[in-house]
């Protein structure tokens, strides 16, 4: 039963101290997600640092360094399950320093936590990663007003909250936003509901996540098949083979339909559609398949397969909104090296339009310098053409990854606008 479950990918942001890692051990130790042994563990570290119960944020703070400072550094992701639906938590870290972590963690979910301090209100790392989140298009935020025990369970504060948080959402796309009152401390409408605020008369957030309707951010409609490798068999029975294998990174091939090979222009047909056991009469994302095609092309590794009324324009100038990753700066005119899909080239950085204050989303096109953490808009210069679709409607042809040459160091992501 549980095979047939849906899987909701969600990540965890707020401040330091808002309580992330209290709330995942709260979710996992009150949906009995944790191992004997594990929790064994935990209680015996618990029990080394003074505390009088469990430490819950023991759970996923994994690193030594993390159990030493009593922060979360790096993004840690955590599976559980209940009877409902299937779950991975990309926790990720509150710090400023850290945003590029919470870009990394949020990039595949369905659904992001935001926690709030109710002492403290939304504050500039709660626009952050909200911000982020609208950014790589999630389409569900929750936002958990914590440690509503150290307000009396206020719901005067918790209405304050809600007010500042919609003041600042209304400028951002993103279309289901909810609001939870919560204590992670003592569980307070984490798993069950509270006892404590009787005026709050939704969901507790595990109910709301079990509950939540997961719509496929795979595009079905543009058919886009990068080129990973091309298969020529040795053995006496495959040895006129020519097959183009990889991944169908959105829509539907079917045999028959008529195809462009990206950027040479070429048109074919789709003659067969073979996985490693058996051929198909159609493939669609993100299935691993390889096709043939009735016509000899040149086809290579970055090239694109596309159906013929439906194909991106290939492009050598691109305008990407880029997260930088790195501790370096951004270098004026240097050049990288740039992965769309199964293609690489080499690029620069052409020109930087603006970049963005997080907490006003004030666009300052006089700032060009580019520093680790910093969302800019740029424009991409490459040696080749991409076959880029836009973030908004194609999640995988419409992302890219910046590369030192020198260090082979990722330095940047961005997403197509």
């Amino acid at each position: 039963m549980l095979d047939n479950n849906q899987l909701l990918r969600f990540t965890t942001a707020g401040s330091v101290d808002d309580g992330k890692s209290t709330l995942i051990g709260r979710l996992l130790y009150d949906s009995k997600s944790i191992f004997e042994d594990q929790l064994q563990a935990i209680e015996n570290t618990s029990k080394k640092k003074g505390h009088d119960g469990v430490d819950l944020a023991l759970f996923t703070d994994g690193l030594r360094d993390e159990r030493e400072q009593g922060i979360t550094i790096d993004v840690a992701y955590r599976y559980f399950t209940t009877p409902k639906r299937k779950f991975i938590i990309a926790d990720t870290p509150g710090h400023i320093q850290y945003t590029r972590n919470m870009v990394t963690g949020a990039s595949t979910a369905n659904a992001a936590i935001i926690l709030v301090d109710a002492r403290h209100g939304v504050i500039e790392q709660t626009k952050r990663h909200s911000f982020i989140a609208s950014l790589l298009q999630i389409p569900h935020v929750i936002v958990c007003i914590n440690k509503m025990d150290l307000v009396d369970y206020s719901e005067e504060v918790y209405n304050n909250v809600i007010n500042q948080f919609e003041e600042f959402a209304s400028k951002l796309l993103v279309n289901d936003i909810r609001f939870i009152p919560i204590s992670a401390l003592n569980g307070d409408n984490v798993v069950n509901r509270s006892t404590n605020m009787d005026w709050y008369q939704g969901a507790p957030l595990l109910h709301t996540l079990e509950t939540m309707h997961i719509s496929s951010d795979i595009n079905k409609v543009d058919a886009r098949f990068p080129v990973q490798t091309v298969l020529r068999p040795q053995s006496e029975s495959h040895r006129d083979y020519r097959g183009y294998a990889g991944r169908m990174a959105s829509g539907i091939f079917r045999l028959g339909d008529e195809v462009t090979v990206l950027p040479s222009g070429f048109t074919s047909k789709i003659k067969t559609i073979d996985t490693l056991d058996k051929s198909l009469e159609e493939a669609y994302a993100p299935m691993s398949i390889s096709v043939t095609l009735e016509d000899d092309i040149d086809i290579s590794r970055g090239d694109m397969i596309v159906k013929s009324n439906n194909k991106p324009e290939p492009s050598q100038d691109i305008e990407v909104m880029l997260c930088w990753l790195h501790n370096n700066p951004a270098k004026p005119r240097a050049k990288y090296s740039i992965r769309h899909t199964s293609n690489e080239q080499k690029a620069m950085i052409k020109e930087i339009v603006y970049k963005f204050d997080i907490n006003t989303l004030e666009r300052k096109s006089e700032d060009k310098d580019i520093k680790m953490n910093d969302i800019s808009k740029v424009k991409i210069r490459t040696t080749k053409p991409l076959m880029v679709d836009s973030y908004r409607e194609n999640r995988t042809t419409g992302s890219i990854i910046l590369i030192d040459e020198a260090t082979n160091e990722t330095v940047a992501a961005g997403m197509v606008v």
